[in-house]
């Protein structure tokens, strides 16, 4: 991809230095960083700095991680604190009602200051997507699929009891998250494709998938699953029906917003007081459904989950006052922790637990108390803090995006352009990446679906679905 203009990178840590050279004004710093983020974006898609894409139309190649990717973590990441910040002045929507809830004395200081360290990380990211990306791929395979939908089917009931199967056995049982991955994927993209192709069988069976995984994520206890189901099937549509249904897509995923929260808490109450994963479901759907005063406890649950569970910002606090003050930094013991996480259980007897090792973390830094149940791992962006300060956060973000952008070109490159590449393989093995975790998760993860990418590589290979180009 010619004409990058390197100087313009400099324009992604404009808003990092203009809310540094305010920093003695924490509102200001704040605003100032908070809003660079949106910045960021407009210099990414304005293609200032490198030319987007356009081997193919925008709604065609939504999921690269120069879009979704990057809106989803960044926007996740850098953006929500927002409802943080007006809670901390008082606000509960656009309404002053006074802090009920103690908060430091520093507060304002102590957001402005994570907000800072969130807009360096976006520009990081952002700037190592831009350094990655190289479009056109080399196409060095070609997809042989009369029927896109009759592949992606079949790869989704494929995956999907091998994935139950190997979690069943230890030894295998780490391929069975990538597994279930691209079934999810494949089969809500072959919903999509059954509507293009005119396939009434192969729309009735991928919506019974897409039904079983809508299922499967309300059970979850998570609302992410939920919503990243109607979000691709969004996004595959587009092309289909183009924008105009986007006033559906954004109604639908507003009502999400608006409903999970509620949900997801019932849900989380009655599972941790011993009520099963399906009764807790039904009750809590009905509470919903049928509860005299909705609207005022939708409103109510909301702020809520904005404030606190949306953003984490709190627990970065937390961090940044611990370390380095009252805890060193960890240098690279947590990446070299993320290296050995790799290693199978059946080789190496004695590995951790990785969500035990991930918590030792959090309660050294007071974060949480040890007798508490909740788990609250450090984001990535912590874990870099948690490394090496400033400069960790710089180094991690910019190689997280680097690699993602590297890991996506590699998937065309090997399963014949954006489509197989992109859009099923990259989204199904490497969805962790939209989000982030902590740094042992996300090594152990991104490994291990390098390994499972290379072998459906070579199972598509033996099945013709993959062929030389000439």
């Amino acid at each position: 991809m010619p004409n990058t203009k390197y100087s313009y990178y400099l324009l992604l840590y404009l808003p990092y230095l203009a809310s540094w050279i305010f920093k003695s004004s924490a509102h200001t710093s704040y605003l100032l960083a908070w809003a660079g983020s949106f910045f960021i974006f407009f210099v990414c898609y304005k293609g200032w700095i490198k030319k987007l894409p356009d081997d193919l139309p925008i709604l065609d190649q939504l999921l690269r991680p120069i879009f979704f990717l990057q809106i989803i973590f960044a926007g996740y990441m850098a953006c929500t604190s927002i409802f943080y910040y007006f809670n901390a002045l008082g606000y509960e929507y656009f309404t002053y009602i006074g802090n009920r809830n103690f908060i430091y004395s520093d507060i304002y200081e102590s957001i402005a200051k994570c907000q800072r360290y969130y807009v360096l990380g976006h520009a990081a990211l952002a700037h190592g997507l831009i350094a990655g990306m190289k479009y056109p791929t080399e196409k060095r395979y070609n997809v042989y699929a009369p029927s896109m939908s009759n592949l992606l089917l079949g790869l989704s009931i494929f995956c999907l009891p091998l994935g139950y199967l190997f979690s069943k056995i230890s030894a295998l049982s780490q391929f069975s998250v990538q597994l279930n991955g691209l079934s999810f994927v494949s089969g809500t993209i072959a919903l999509a494709f059954a509507i293009r192709e005119h396939k009434r069988m192969n729309f009735w069976a991928a919506s019974c998938l897409f039904g079983l995984n809508m299922l499967s994520a309300l059970n979850s206890g998570f609302k992410e699953p939920i919503i990243i189901c109607v979000l691709l099937l969004g996004i595959f549509l587009l092309p289909i029906y183009g924008k105009k249904i986007l006033p559906v897509l954004f109604s639908i995923l507003l009502i999400l917003f608006i409903v999970l929260p509620t949900f997801i808490g019932n849900f989380r109450k009655m599972v941790s007081a011993g009520s099963s994963v399906e009764t807790a479901r039904d009750e809590s759907l009905n509470k919903i459904l049928n509860s005299d005063n909705l609207v005022e406890n939708l409103r109510e649950d909301n702020w809520v989950f904005l404030t606190g569970r949306l953003s984490e910002i709190d627990m970065f606090i937390r961090y940044t006052k611990s370390t380095p003050d009252l805890v060193p930094f960890y240098g690279n013991n947590i990446l070299l922790n993320g290296i050995k996480t790799i290693l199978p259980r059946i080789i190496w007897p004695g590995k951790p637990d990785i969500e035990q090792l991930v918590m030792t973390r959090v309660y050294t830094a007071g974060v949480v108390d040890r007798v508490s149940i909740v788990s609250a791992k450090p984001a990535f962006i912590v874990d870099c803090y948690l490394s090496y300060g400033r400069i960790g956060i710089w180094i991690g973000l910019f190689l997280y995006g680097f690699g993602a952008q590297k890991i996506s070109l590699l998937a065309e490159k090997m399963f014949g352009g954006y489509f197989l590449g992109n859009a099923v393989m990259f989204s199904g093995l490497f969805q962790i990446l939209w989000r982030g975790n902590s740094i042992e998760f996300l090594t152990n993860a991104i490994f291990w679906s390098l390994v499972t990418m290379f072998l459906f590589h070579a199972f598509f290979k033996a099945r013709g679905v993959l062929y030389l180009s000439k």
